[in-house]
């Protein structure tokens, strides 16, 4: 059977140089008022995924 990308996570994780999967971080949709500047601030960089999770995103993206 032809391995076959999940696109849902096709648009949420990339692959960096070293193998690793990046991931854009949550709590940043909503209730933004409450939280301070310095919070919202590293809610926008860019993190890796745990290393629980990088077996199972693999196995969605086989083409990575």
């Amino acid at each position: 059977m032809k391995a076959k990308t999940h696109r849902g996570a096709a648009k949420r994780f990339k692959k960096t140089g070293s193998g690793k999967f990046k991931r854009k971080r949550a709590y940043l949709r909503h209730g933004m008022r409450k939280r301070s500047q310095d919070c919202k601030r590293v809610l926008r960089k860019k993190t890796h995924v745990s290393d629980a999770d990088v077996m199972s995103i693999q196995l969605m993206l086989p083409n990575a």
